[in-house]
């Protein structure tokens, strides 16, 4: 069976954080250890065989997925965790590195089985956000006839539960003082409660998770494939919704830079250290993350009128425009090529975005 296993990997506690050179040092030693391996002998000398990878690093680590094809989840992080601690051990620069985490996260096959699932009062929405969230809720536990979780009382539940989350969530996200938000603002028309910016905030951290595995999974897709977004007859869950003028430049490659955009900067809002978006691909991922926040809301009954004025304070705060029909008229949007191109010299970078793609036409 198919998993993909999630690492996080970071520098050692107390030292300087990676600069641009140095991360993008990181990148190729990571990606060159990984793509020397084939297989791995995980616990009780079962072979794992590794069929792709994703390197992204940032300036505390890195972030990397996993795919491995293993007789079972335990045997995937098992031997992905051998996989990653002797490439660190064998690497000088990154010998003092640690594993923060290993762990198998859902894949895409859970979301073509929702796709296959039969009509009835039981099937899943039509939305794939929605899907998702319902496999990632996990299995409702036994209970009566006419009682449970998708009950009244489970649903009430349900949505404290996923409030006091996202309050908690709302702390992770450094690089917005809640006046972004719109707390204390002068015009009453865009003044929200603080509570209201924090759920808005932990939407946002909570959507991160949710948007990079689901635009893992859009990769995988296109990579099995060998094909671009125009001529995938699998299911994806973001690419679709780009500008259908680029469709056919939408293959594997474009993703993983795409990808690894989301993650760059969705790192720089949790580390604090983002100070406005790059480029063209960011501000595309912004209107991503901004929508899963918002369907994450909406699926726990939590986007009243002050919570989504203090996701437009954000939007308007980073100058990006949310309207769906904007996204994907052709003059809103700078050439394909330059999607990537920093807009200015201070703009921030992933290394593995820099390469400038094959021709597009314009």
């Amino acid at each position: 069976m198919t998993y993909v296993v999630t690492v996080d990997i970071c520098i050692p506690e107390g030292t300087p954080e990676l600069d641009p050179l140095q991360r993008a040092g990181a990148v190729a030693l990571v990606e060159d250890g990984l793509d020397a391996v084939r297989a791995v002998e995980g616990p009780d000398g079962v072979q794992v065989d590794v069929l792709d990878t994703i390197v992204a690093v940032h300036p505390g680590g890195a972030l990397l997925k996993v795919v491995v094809d293993a007789p079972a989840l335990e045997f995937a992080e098992g031997s992905v965790q051998v996989l990653v601690d002797e490439l660190l051990e064998r690497t000088e620069v990154l010998a003092d590195w640690t594993i923060d985490r290993c762990e198998v996260e859902l894949h895409q096959d859970l979301a073509r089985e929702s796709l296959a699932a039969a009509d009835g009062p039981d099937a899943p929405p039509d939305d794939l956000a929605l899907r998702r969230a319902r496999h990632t809720a996990g299995a409702p536990s036994a209970r009566n006839p006419g009682e449970g979780a998708d009950g009244p009382d489970g649903a009430a539940t349900k949505a404290r539960a996923a409030r006091a989350r996202m309050l908690e969530l709302a702390a992770e996200l450094r690089a917005f003082p809640p006046a972004v938000f719109g707390v204390e603002a002068d015009d009453d028309r865009r003044a929200v409660p603080a509570e209201s910016a924090r759920l808005a905030a932990g939407a946002l951290v909570h959507a991160t998770d949710t948007l990079v595995d689901e635009l893992f999974e859009d990769v995988q897709v296109l990579a099995q494939e060998d094909a671009t977004v125009a001529e995938c007859e699998g299911p994806l869950w973001h690419l679709e919704r780009l500008p259908d003028r680029y469709a056919l430049q939408y293959d594997a490659r474009f993703a993983r830079r795409f990808l690894v955009t989301v993650i760059a900067l969705t790192t720089r809002f949790t580390d604090g250290s983002f100070q406005h978006l790059s480029c063209v691909a960011e501000e595309l991922a912004l209107r991503f993350l901004l929508n899963e926040a918002t369907t994450t809301l909406e699926l726990h009954d939590l986007l009243d009128d002050h919570v989504s004025t203090a996701l437009a304070n954000l939007a308007d705060a980073l100058c990006v425009d949310t309207d769906h029909d904007r996204v994907h008229h052709p003059t809103a949007l700078l050439p394909f090529t330059s999607w990537f191109t920093p807009f200015t010299e201070d703009s921030y970078a992933h290394p593995s975005t820099t390469d400038e793609p094959e021709a597009a036409p314009q």
